[in-house]
C-alpha cells in the first residue's frame, strides 16, 4: 500500500513539475531558440542585428492582426504566429529602441480606421462580412511611416527581408538617389497594340523601395549632381556628349552599374508595317565600346554564352507539334561555384537566371582590375548571335554544343583610369530638343580619375525583365511580386554596395529558394548527353538516307525508269531498318533515364520515410532493453 501511495504521489509531482516547467519556460525562455534549418531561416541575420544596433531614435511597429478571424483560417493562422514571434525577436534584440504593438482591429472600431489610414490592406473573408487585417505599420520619431500592407504567406521566405527593410527605411528617411538611363522600357510603355500599355518592370518597384529613382534621358550631356549611383541599362546609339557625361561622372568618383548585352531579348525594335522583317533582323546589342576601352574591358561582340549544366528547359514548336528542348543560353545559376564568395554582392546570392548573356574580358594595357562576380561553369561555350532569333532552331544549340571553358558574366572594375575623351568635351551640333535641356554648369575637364573607379558591369540585360525572375500576382488591385530567382537581390546588393550601405545585403542573402536534387540532375544530364549524341547520330543517318534516296531517284530519272530496281529497293529498306533501330535505341535511352530517376526517388523515399524511423525505433528498443537489463542486474 505504501509503495502504491508513493508511486501515485510521485506521478502527481511529476505532472505538476511538467506543468510548472512549461509555464515557466513560456514566460522566461520565450526568446530562446534552437534553429536547426540548413540556412538558419529562423535566426536573424547579422545585417538585421547591425541595423537594430545602430538605431538612434525609437521606432514603433504596429502589427494589425485580426486574431479572432485568424483562428478560422487554418492556412494562415500558423503564419501569423511565425510573424509575431519574429517581431518579438526584433524587439528583444533592439531593446527600448523598438516598440511593438499588436492590435486587433475589430470591425467598425477606431483601430480599423487607423489601419486603413496607414494604407493596410483588409481582406474580406468568405464566411462573414468581416475584414481580415494582417499588416505592419512602422513610424519613427519624426512621423515618417512605412508599411507592409499585408503579410502574404507566399512571401514567407522574404519575411525578415521585408521587416528589416521597413526598419532600415525608417532609420534612413533621406534615401540615396539612383539615376537610371535605359533604352529598354523599364517604365512600361504605351503601345497602340496593347490595351493600357505594358506595366513598369517589377525591378523598378524593387529599386524604389530602397532608393529615390531619377529617370535620365539618353541624350543628356551632364549627370545631375544629386545622383549617387548611375544605373545604365542597354546603352545604344548614345551621343558623344552623353558618353562624355558618363565618363566624367565616373572619373569624378561617381559609382555606376552597367547592364550590357550582345543580344538583348528584351530589346524589341518597333514593327514597321511596310517592312516587318526589318524589326526581326535589327541588331539587339549594347554599345559602350568607347568607355569600355578606357576602363580596360570588352564585351565579346556577336557571341553569347551557353552552358548545358545550367540550361533551362523551353517549349518550342516544330511543325504542328510542341517539344521541350534544353536551351543552353537560358541559364539558371544556382550553385556557389558560379558566384564570387569573396565579394559582398555575390557571397551568398542564391540563384540567378540569365538569358543570352555575354562574356567580359580584359582589353588593352589599362591598369584596372577586373574581378569576376558571376561566371559560367567550366564546360560553357560561346555561341554566335546569328543562331538566335525568330528563324533560329533552339534544339540545335544543345545538339551542336562543344564545351570551351569558363566565361565571366559579371565583374567589378576598379583602378585608376584615364578619360575616353583626351581632347576634351566633344562639340555637338545644337538641335531643337537641346533648348529644353537644363543649363550646363562650367566644370573642369577631368583627364583621369580622381580616385580608383568602382564600376560593376553585368553582361546581360534580360535578367532585369519580369519573366526571368518574378511571377506577378494581382491581389485586390495590388501587384505582388513572387520571385523565383534572386535577380532583384543582385541589383539591390550592387546598388547598396555602390552607395555605401552593406547592412541590408546579408538580410536578403538567406540562401537559395530552391534546394535541387543534385544527384537526380546529374543522372538526367548524363542521360540527356547520351540522348543528344544519339539524336545527332540519328539526324546524320536520316540526312544520309535522304541523300541516298535522292541519288536513287535521280538515277532512276536518268535511266528513264518508272520504279526502283530490286537492289535499290533493298538499299532503301536497309536504311529504313537502320532508322527504326536507331529510334529504338533513343527510346531505350529515354526509358533508362526515367528508370534511373524513379529508382533514386524510390530509394530516397525509403530512407526518409522508412529507414530513419526504423533506426530510431530500433535505437529506442535497444536502449529500453539495456536499461531493463541493468535494473535486473542491480536488483539481483
Amino acid at each position: 500500500m505504501n509503495q502504491k501511495i508513493l508511486t501515485t504521489t510521485g506521478l502527481l509531482i511529476a505532472i505538476a513539475l511538467l506543468l510548472a516547467v512549461n509555464i515557466t519556460s513560456d514566460s522566461f525562455f520565450r526568446s530562446a531558440r534552437l534553429d536547426l534549418t540548413a540556412n538558419q531561416l529562423y535566426t536573424l541575420s547579422e545585417g538585421s542585428k547591425n541595423i537594430l544596433a545602430k538605431l538612434e531614435e525609437p521606432i514603433t511597429l504596429r502589427l494589425y492582426l485580426s486574431e479572432k478571424l485568424a483562428t478560422t483560417l487554418p492556412g494562415i493562422n500558423s503564419y501569423t504566429v511565425q510573424v509575431k514571434e519574429l517581431l518579438e525577436e526584433y524587439q528583444r534584440i533592439a531593446g527600448d529602441k523598438l516598440k511593438l504593438l499588436v492590435i486587433d482591429p475589430e470591425p467598425f472600431s477606431e483601430e480599423e480606421d487607423r489601419a486603413e489610414g496607414y494604407g493596410l490592406q483588409g481582406i474580406p473573408t468568405d464566411n462573414t462580412n468581416d475584414t481580415f487585417y494582417f499588416g505592419l505599420a512602422g513610424t519613427n520619431s519624426t512621423d515618417d511611416q512605412e508599411v507592409i500592407a499585408f503579410f502574404s504567406p507566399n512571401r514567407a521566405e522574404f519575411l525578415e527581408n521585408d521587416v528589416t527593410k521597413l526598419i532600415y527605411q525608417l532609420t534612413k528617411p533621406k534615401r540615396k538617389v539612383v539615376g537610371i538611363m535605359s533604352s529598354l522600357p523599364l517604365q512600361g510603355d504605351m503601345t497602340p497594340f496593347t490595351q493600357g500599355g505594358n506595366e513598369p518592370w517589377m525591378i523598378l518597384d524593387h529599386i524604389r523601395q530602397l532608393f529615390e529613382v531619377r529617370n535620365l534621358e539618353t541624350n543628356l550631356t551632364e549627370i545631375p549632381k544629386e545622383v549617387d549611383v548611375l544605373m545604365l541599362v542597354h546603352p545604344k546609339s548614345l551621343s558623344d556628349g552623353t558618353l562624355y557625361a558618363i565618363d566624367q561622372f565616373v572619373l569624378n568618383g561617381g559609382k555606376a552599374i552597367v547592364f550590357v548585352d550582345p543580344y538583348s531579348e528584351a530589346d524589341q525594335p518597333p514593327m514597321d508595317k511596310n517592312n516587318p522583317m526589318a524589326a526581326l533582323q535589327a541588331p539587339r546589342n549594347s554599345e559602350l565600346t568607347k568607355l569600355f576601352d578606357a576602363w580596360g574591358i570588352e564585351l565579346v561582340p556577336n557571341k553569347v554564352v551557353g552552358d548545358l549544366k545550367t540550361a533551362q528547359k523551353v517549349q518550342v514548336r516544330k511543325g504542328a507539334s510542341a517539344m521541350v528542348v534544353t536551351y543552353p543560353v537560358w541559364m539558371d545559376l544556382n550553385e556557389n561555384q558560379y558566384f564570387n564568395k569573396e565579394d559582398i554582392i555575390t557571397a551568398k546570392l542564391g540563384n540567378i537566371i540569365m538569358a543570352t548573356p555575354g562574356a567580359l574580358v580584359k582589353k588593352g594595357e589599362v591598369p584596372t582590375e577586373m574581378v569576376p562576380l558571376i561566371e559560367s561553369g567550366n564546360q560553357a561555350m560561346q555561341i554566335e548571335t546569328t543562331k538566335l532569333g525568330f528563324f533560329a532552331e533552339p534544339d540545335s544549340l544543345a545538339r551542336d554544343f562543344k564545351p570551351e571553358g569558363k566565361f565571366t558574366l559579371a565583374a567589378r572594375i576598379t583602378g585608376k583610369v584615364k578619360t575616353a575623351f583626351p581632347d576634351g568635351k566633344p562639340k555637338e551640333e545644337k538641335k531643337e530638343t537641346d533648348e529644353q535641356q537644363p543649363p550646363e554648369t562650367d566644370k573642369p575637364h577631368l583627364t583621369e580619375s580622381t580616385e580608383p573607379i568602382n564600376v560593376i558591369v553585368v553582361a546581360d540585360t534580360d535578367l532585369l525583365e519580369d519573366k526571368f525572375w518574378v511571377r506577378v500576382q494581382n491581389f485586390v488591385g495590388q501587384r505582388i511580386a513572387i520571385p523565383h530567382a534572386n535577380n532583384a537581390t543582385l541589383v539591390s546588393n550592387a546598388l547598396d554596395n555602390l552607395s555605401g550601405s552593406n547592412d541590408l545585403i546579408s538580410v536578403r542573402n538567406r540562401g537559395s529558394f530552391a534546394r535541387p536534387f543534385t544527384r537526380v540532375e546529374a543522372i538526367q544530364q548524363e542521360a540527356e548527353q547520351r540522348f543528344r549524341e544519339k539524336e545527332k547520330e540519328l539526324l546524320a543517318k536520316l540526312q544520309e538516307t535522304d541523300q541516298k534516296i535522292r541519288e536513287l531517284q535521280s538515277r532512276k530519272q536518268e535511266d528513264n525508269q518508272l520504279t526502283l530496281s530490286i537492289e535499290q529497293q533493298q538499299e532503301v529498306e536497309r536504311f529504313r531498318d537502320e532508322k527504326i533501330k536507331t529510334r529504338k535505341e533513343l527510346r531505350n535511352v529515354q526509358h533508362e533515364l526515367h528508370k534511373n530517376i524513379a529508382r533514386l526517388e524510390t530509394k530516397m523515399k525509403f530512407i526518409n520515410i522508412g529507414l530513419i524511423p526504423l533506426l530510431i525505433g530500433i535505437g529506442g528498443i535497444t536502449i529500453s532493453f539495456l536499461n531493463r537489463r541493468r535494473k535486473l542486474s542491480v536488483n539481483s
